[in-house]
């Protein structure tokens, strides 16, 4: 009998497909509890879901095909289980644009390449907001159906509980209280809508072929433009320079401008309220992660989210009188016990390149630095100075030796294939911050060729890179 959730899922991808499961995988978890796998068989392919939470599943299909009707990129639903915990949908791949921020962002500059994406990213979002919002039934809304006075004392309190009963930041619950009163007050006086995606930010955007596709919206619900917004501008390992926010969100309104009249100085009315209920929310999701669940992933993301926090109460009045949230938020700017959460400063590896000379006669060079290996070059093909008499009590460090071999083509063209190849990785472990690489080069004696060729390796890297460079001529140095 087929029980677990693999067997389940396989069930329904063959019936499905039509074709046998050759592969599945199980993705690595998220945030959620939910479980996915990547099932392949015969030119057919798919993402198997499992979530024990029946109405935020049917929250997904009923929007997912909302969406699809309304010519959204979103993944097809294939296939749905008769409990409604389980279902296949479309594999847009493994790149999400956090991923791909990850890997383009070297430094604290935001390449224009970045801002293309984010740009149009943010093109799609109104499609989703005002578009998505035609005809739509948001008794599916999960788990309330607009994000209200309700959804809002629930983020709040997430963060009170969460965030600052763990991280001991003092307050008095009921002034903070009247203040989350006020401030839902002003937040619900902004037009509320429009559909809210609710998640909207870089895990959830996946890129294929260059263009965004969007998961995650289970949690969608009636309410404002500036949420969404927020949630992608302001994540917070995102790292966004403000200038660049600051672009974006004029393209979002230029974007949702062609879809309905949308004024620049309206929207920024309430703009920021919402990019503080944002990160409050945030915060209270690193808190229960990160301090109640010890996930060290969500730990990281604190020291962003201050950043940002410091950002608003240094640049941004806020929007109403809230004497006791900015007390709490400026005790989290300044908590002590916060900054141990903060990037430790690394001082990046010199890499120490271990080149040396050998005899393939006696024993080959031994890595103990833990790195596995490395490289070794067979100078034996090269033309050799030991059959001559003159040079028999010479080595490669020698003058004549070195001489000689220099009018050689052969050692030229040698050694240049043998620094294009280490070249390429000390450069990408350089990159990686790698601490260590070997490279031996042995010849018949361990006298002549390789002792000249590894002292040229060592010339070569020392005058290229900074890297230390640690030299041996095994044979040598044990007849020395």
């Amino acid at each position: 009998m087929k029980n677990t959730v693999k067997d389940q899922l396989i069930s329904l991808f063959e019936t499905w497909s039509g074709v046998k499961a050759a592969e599945v995988v199980k993705l690595p978890p998220s945030g959620s509890y939910r479980e996915y796998y990547r099932i392949s068989g015969a030119g057919k392919k798919a993402i198997g879901a499992y979530n024990a939470d029946k109405k935020e599943n049917e929250s997904f299909i009923y929007f997912t095909r909302h969406f699809i009707k309304q010519g959204l990129k979103v993944p097809e639903i294939y296939a749905t289980g008769k409990d409604n915990t389980i279902y296949l949908l479309q594999d847009l791949g493994n790149t999400t644009l956090f991923s791909y921020l990850s890997k383009v962002r070297k430094t604290n500059e935001f390449p224009s390449e970045l801002e293309d994406i984010y740009s149009k990213v943010l093109e799609e979002l109104p499609k989703f907001q005002i578009l998505g919002a035609n005809d739509i039934d948001y008794s599916y809304g999960y788990p309330r159906a607009a994000f209200d006075r309700q959804s809002m004392l629930w983020d709040l309190n997430y963060f009170k509980y969460y965030f600052l009963k763990l991280a001991k930041i003092h307050f008095y619950e009921h002034d903070l209280e009247k203040d989350y009163h006020t401030f839902i007050d002003f937040l619900l006086a902004a037009d509320c809508n429009y559909f809210l995606y609710r998640d909207f930010q870089t895990r959830n955007i996946m890129l294929m072929d260059g263009e965004p596709y969007f998961i995650d919206y289970q949690g969608g619900r009636r309410g404002a433009l500036h949420y969404d917004v927020a949630s992608l501008l302001y994540q917070a390992k995102a790292a966004i320079p403000e200038t660049t926010r600051q672009k974006l969100v004029k393209h979002y309104i230029s974007a949702a401008n062609k879809l309905m009249p949308l004024s620049e100085e309206k929207f920024f009315e309430h703009y920021y309220g919402y990019v503080l209920i944002r990160m409050l929310q945030a915060m209270g999701a690193y808190g229960f992660r990160g301090f109640y669940e010890r996930k060290e992933h969500f730990l990281s993301s604190i020291p962003f989210v201050i950043d940002n926090i410091k950002w608003i109460l240094e640049n941004v009045p806020l929007p109403v009188k809230l004497p006791a949230l900015e007390n709490v938020l400026t005790q989290i700017v300044e908590s002590k016990e916060l900054k141990k959460y903060a990037p430790k400063k690394h001082k990046p590896n010199r890499l120490n390149v271990y080149v040396s000379s050998f005899s393939y006669k006696k024993e080959l060079p031994v890595d103990d630095s833990g790195n596995g290996g490395g490289f070794l070059f067979d100078c034996r093909a090269l033309p050799n100075p030991g059959r001559f008499e003159e040079y028999k009590d010479k080595t490669g460090r020698d003058s004549e030796v070195i001489e000689f071999l220099q009018k050689e083509d052969a050692v030229f063209k040698f050694l240049n294939n043998a620094y294009a190849i280490v070249d390429q990785s000390v450069e990408k472990y350089i990159l990686r911050d790698f601490s260590n690489l070997l490279v031996g080069f042995g010849c018949t004696g361990g006298q002549h060729r390789s002792v000249y060729c590894a002292e040229m390796m060592a010339k070569h890297l020392k005058e290229k890179y900074n890297v230390k460079i640690t030299l041996h001529h095994i044979v040598q140095e044990i007849k020395e």
